[in-house]
């Protein structure tokens, strides 16, 4: 296959005061024609700051290209000047970020910042170029294409934007499309609406695809090769099946063993790979890796090893092959997580205070009929009419076990988080009622619902946006013992620093700042916060959907070890259904503010009976190449919650739906023992 971009020995390093800092070495890729490479592997490897590279963003960012050279049809794309480098952005080389709404400019709309950088490459005149935008939001799935165009990106769903974006990076045809985790934030429906998009786009258009991602699923499913990074350097790469299949370096075995699938075994803990990645300014010596790997020898922490042909593909591995057939490699990656975890959590329990074997037959949280609408104010205009009121949830009835963990599933805009937050009494209900062991909420004065709190926690989705920066982790970890139990000074050091242990950080951190660390351990401070007042029952709102897969599983390892040694009770958010069936005893499934269906975990995921319940299911990403599927993801966007359909919510994009389904709202109902749904034809 001919190459399309060659990047030979790349390095690239930061400029600080210290000096010059290591960000990606001696990183050597091709990508042909048509073709479809991934860069994978956790937070800190160095995948965007290689794309970054690619289009020479890395020079306002205080980044310097120090070695190597980046080829495209010839041309050495890191000798130009930025002036001839605007040439090559956009029209032959364009990006999809990871965020779309730092992407585009909010004062501006949607339609003139995808014309602009058609008539800025003088692909078309400003006319022309408004026009074959709305041929390519229209392209994109956009619907009514000519008012998004007018319409401004905060007027527009996170789905709407992601494809907006691409229809941006398009606009000029380019031949090299670079898509930085395009999908981590996205719903599983609309992530397979956007994976089938940049299919279909790659192949009417010959485009090569560069995606950046950490889902391991999502590389399955669309890459042709994959290339492993770890810490700046590419540690093995090779097309997707042998790679999936047969995987050499030991860092790809650890990512891929961590991943959750809807086959994982409920009753192992999950793999992870212990530690985490190091920081630029400590980076190890010899192999990077060897600091977190099983079979590191004298040579690995002393000698680097290059990265060299083996068997039909290229590994970094001073034992590539060995290991691979040998019994302690098998061995390693079977054992799941280390036994530690449950070893530093038992330091902030008494034996006798184990609560682990108490009865899940009791309900801790029982809701009544709950209700939140939100008025829509005067003169917004998009959700129509002035006095409209938004549906967050409605009339929503379930209960949650004692010690149980209780999922909950459903597309951005179905009202989970908020029913979360009518749960600990964040938000008021407009009608209906909570009862959390045995008191009725409503009923409580300020005082007792206080009180009453300190046993109902939260765990944030964004760990850094829920720690104030200001403060040190161990008073931030502190605080709800000071505020609730009046502990200060040494006698709370005392109680945070076993918090730390437990959660898997190093006490002595106390006295750092949150910005001081990765995002996995801030995930961990906001669960130590959370277990501070020994609580029965903790929120936990998409605690670990933007993290690594490996880090996901230390997390849900952890969360489970401690449901297990204090008795915790979960209310689990998520949109990874995989982790959310891998945690869960029970799940919920919300759909435009009702639940359409609660079932125990296996039988929900095995025997779904809503129709939104299948599709969601067949919208989850395989991680294993050689089971691509047909695509079937669920066709459009969830409606307005401010004028949700007459009768079944879910009616205008079930493929089962009839006369009735739009007419008559199906209630809530026992189809089988333990097992509900809101549907008219349940499956």
């Amino acid at each position: 296959m001919k190459a399309l971009l060659e990047i030979e020995q790349l390095t690239v390093d930061f400029v600080t005061p210290a000096g010059y800092l290591p960000a990606i070495r001696d990183v050597s890729l091709r990508i042909g024609a048509g073709e479809t490479v991934c860069l994978v592997g956790e937070s800190g490897s160095g995948k965007t700051v290689t794309a970054k590279a690619l289009m020479r963003l890395i020079d306002f960012e205080n980044g310097v290209i120090t070695g190597g050279h980046v080829r495209m049809d010839g041309v050495d794309l890191t000798a130009l000047p930025q002036e001839e480098i605007r040439r090559w952005r956009g029209k032959r080389i364009a990006m999809v970020f990871q965020e779309p709404m730092a992407a585009f400019d909010p004062v501006f709309t949607v339609g003139s910042q995808i014309a602009e950088s058609m008539v800025r490459h003088q692909v078309a005149s400003r006319a022309e170029a408004w026009e074959r935008g709305i041929g390519l939001l229209r392209k994109v799935g956009i619907p009514e294409p000519e008012i998004r165009m007018k319409q401004y990106p905060g007027e527009l769903s996170g789905g709407m934007l992601q494809r907006a974006m691409i229809a941006m990076a398009l606009a000029c045809g380019p031949e090299l499309l670079i898509a930085d985790e395009p999908t981590t934030a996205l719903d599983v429906t609309i992530q397979a609406q956007i994976l089938q998009l940049l299919q279909e786009l790659q192949s009417e258009f010959n485009m090569s695809i560069l995606l950046i991602t950490h889902d391991m699923g999502v590389a399955a499913e669309i890459a042709d090769r994959i290339i492993v990074m770890y810490a700046g350097e590419i540690v093995e790469q090779a097309a997707a099946e042998p790679l999936f299949r047969e995987p050499q370096h030991p860092y790809t075995k650890g990512l891929l063993q961590s991943v959750a699938t809807l086959e994982s075994d409920r009753g192992a803990k999950l793999y992870s790979i212990d530690g985490s990645i190091p920081s630029l300014s400590e980076l190890p010596g010899g192999c990077r890796f060897h600091p977190r790997c099983p079979f590191a020898t004298e040579v690995c922490e002393e000698e680097r090893p290059p990265l060299a042909d083996h068997n039909g593909r290229q590994v970094a591995c001073w034992h590539a092959g060995a290991l691979t057939h040998s019994g302690r490699w098998e061995t390693a990656f079977a054992s799941g997580a280390s036994e530690a975890a449950a070893a530093r959590v038992s330091r902030i329990v008494e034996p006798e205070e184990d609560e682990a074997a108490q009865s899940v037959t009791a309900n801790l949280i029982e809701a009544h009929e709950l209700t939140k609408h939100f008025p829509v104010k005067q003169g917004f205009l998009r959700f129509g009419r002035a006095g409209a009121h938004i549906h967050a949830v409605d009339q929503v009835s379930f209960s949650i076990r004692k010690g149980e963990t209780f999922g909950l599933v459903g597309e951005s805009g179905s009202g989970k988080s908020t029913l979360g937050r009518l749960l600990l009494q964040l938000d008021r209900p407009t009608s209906g009622r909570v009862r959390f062991d045995g008191h009725d909420l409503s009923k409580l004065t300020a005082g007792n619902l206080r009180e009453v709190r300190r046993n109902m926690q939260m765990i944030f989705q964004d760990p850094f946006g829920s720690l104030n920066p200001r403060w040190k982790v161990g008073d931030l970890i502190g605080e709800p013992l000071a505020v609730h139990e009046g502990w200060s000074g040494r006698a709370k050091r005392e109680r945070v620093e076993p918090l730390l242990t437990a959660v898997g950080l190093n006490p002595a951190w106390y006295d750092r700042y949150p910005h001081e660390f990765s995002g996995g351990q801030r995930q961990r401070i906001g669960i130590a916060r959370a277990i501070a007042l020994r609580p029965k029952f903790i929120l936990a709102d998409e605690a670990v959907s933007a993290l690594d897969v490996s880090v996901q599983s230390q997390i849900v390892n952890l969360m489970q070890d401690l449901q297990r040694r204090l008795g915790l009770t979960y209310l689990f958010i998520g949109h990874g259904l995989q982790i959310v069936r891998y945690i869960s005893d029970r799940i919920g499934v919300m759909y435009l503010g009702k639940l359409v269906e609660i079932a125990p975990s296996e039988e929900l995921f095995y025997r779904p009976a809503h129709h939104y319940t299948k599709a969601l299911l067949a919208s989850v990403p395989v991680a294993d190449p050689s089971r691509k599927r047909t695509w079937t993801a669920i066709q459009g966007e969830i409606p307005s919650p401010a004028h949700p359909p007459s009768g079944c919510r879910f009616h205008p994009r079930c493929p089962a739906a009839t006369a009735r389904c739009r007419e008559e709202e199906p209630e809530l109902t026992e189809v089988e023992a333990g097992r509900w749904a809101a549907c008219h034809y349940p499956a």
